[in-house]
């Protein structure tokens, strides 16, 4: 029997002095306490970068424009009860001032120190993509 196939579309928005944001995963979500990249759940019919545009929007209060998401990596990763497939985006361009509308918290973290961060398996192997990059 096959594993459910789960995507998730992420994006490493990256300040301009190339600090990364991660969040904090709220209570009472799965993995709660661990910190990811900011994203969510592929909706039928939406292509990742619609995804990022409306989650961006509401986890994070920012306007994205399609043209500043530039594909960078993914992650496939087997989880107990699914697979997950995540694409993850950076995205140096946004309008907005970032706020956490969702996580307990959110960090602006430099490429080399986003190891001192927990993360979900899958956004693990996503480090040293960007670090490489910035």
């Amino acid at each position: 029997m096959s594993a459910r196939l789960l995507i998730v579309a992420a994006c490493a928005l990256i300040d301009a002095d190339g600090r990364i944001l991660i969040a904090k995963r709220p209570a009472g979500k799965a993995m709660a306490g661990l910190w990811e990249f900011p994203g969510g759940k592929v909706e039928p019919g939406e292509t990742p970068e619609q995804t990022l545009i409306r989650e961006l929007s509401e986890e994070l209060g920012i306007v994205v424009r399609e043209a500043c998401l530039a594909p960078l990596t993914f992650a496939s990763h087997s989880y107990p009860d699914f697979h997950l497939l995540m694409p993850l985006y950076v995205c140096r361009r946004w309008e907005g001032q970032v706020t956490t509308q969702h996580h307990t918290e959110l960090a602006w973290v430099r490429p080399n120190k986003l190891r001192d961060y927990p993360m979900p398996p899958a956004d693990e192997p996503l480090i040293p993509h960007l670090t490489a990059l910035l």
